[in-house]
């Protein structure tokens, strides 16, 4: 996705003329369009992560609208307290953008791994998280940040890939319909389930935008006449979507439900690979994902 962000960034700055991009000296053969059409509004701030994000918030103070990019535990994590206190307490209209969210950066490891940010964020007061599914949802993520006069986060990540039609980019889609059970998924990683062969008869739903406020009827409709809930992120559980859509369902559902997490855990085994790799070793891809679903749904 991140071509198709630098992409996005060139098309909306003829249209807005308050758009600035901040950068941690990151953006190697990405950015170099961005830099030559943003001039003196495209800014190196080096590795300085949280004077970074408190230069945006001075910046946005002054009318501009800055986008903070680098990978996404340098750009959310690192500068986590400047982002609470100089940009969301202030309700400034920061946009931060992580590039590889999850198990992303692979073989690089934990350090350049997020499996927190989601829910780290979307704690945050004035806050709003986006989560692109396909490489097509960035341009109009992009254009709703621009458009909200309060702090987003971008997550970005590989694009999926499914066999069939998605509806433009929005908080809630509905990607098909099924009888055996709800999938309800946030962030690429949703395209594991969508391509296995457990897919046929499984409704499947993707969040794109946190916070939750209120759920789709059709959605709880579903998850009521199945009684069955999968939830699939390569995030942690804990404060991410597993969580938020626990917590909106309990005064929905007419019937008690069977649900299982599929979430990210760490590093089970201690050892690092890439990104599927990753997904695989917490049952979010590959034998394991297929194992866990066999189990569910018979």
């Amino acid at each position: 996705m991140r071509v198709e962000f630098a992409d996005s960034m060139i098309k909306q700055f003829d249209e807005h003329p308050s758009l600035a991009f901040i950068t941690g000296d990151l953006g190697y053969m990405a950015l170099e369009k961005v830099q030559e059409k943003y001039g003196e509004r495209f800014i190196n701030a080096g590795v300085a992560e949280q004077n970074m994000v408190t230069v945006a918030a001075v910046m946005a103070h002054e009318g501009f609208v800055p986008f903070v990019y680098s990978i996404s535990p340098f750009v959310t994590l690192r500068p986590y307290e400047q982002i609470r206190n100089d940009v969301c307490l202030h309700n400034l209209p920061v946009k931060i953008v992580g590039n590889g969210g999850g198990y992303g950066y692979g073989i690089m490891g934990a350090t350049h791994h997020n499996i927190e940010d989601i829910g780290a964020l979307r704690v945050l007061p004035n806050m709003k998280v986006y989560v692109p599914f396909t490489a097509n949802d960035v341009y109009d993520a992009v254009n709703q940040m621009v458009a909200d006069k309060s702090p987003n986060y971008i997550r970005l990540n590989m694009g999926a890939k499914v066999p069939y039609n998605v509806a433009p980019f929005a908080q809630w889609r509905k990607l098909k319909s099924g009888n055996k059970g709800v999938v309800v998924g946030t962030g690429p990683v949703l395209e594991n389930i969508c391509n296995s062969a457990w897919a046929e008869d499984l409704e499947i739903w993707v969040l794109s935008v946190f916070p939750i406020v209120d759920l789709p009827a059709e959605l709880i409709a579903a998850v009521n006449r199945t009684q069955k809930l999968i939830t699939i992120e390569e995030h942690s559980g804990e404060c991410g979507l597993r969580e938020t859509l626990s917590y909106h369902l309990m005064n929905e559902l007419s019937t008690p439900i069977k649900m299982l997490s599929l979430a990210a855990n760490g590093y089970p085994s201690g050892k690092y690979g890439d990104q599927k790799w990753h997904q695989a070793e917490n049952n979010l891809g590959g034998e394991g994902l297929n194992n866990q679903l066999e189990n569910f749904l018979k």
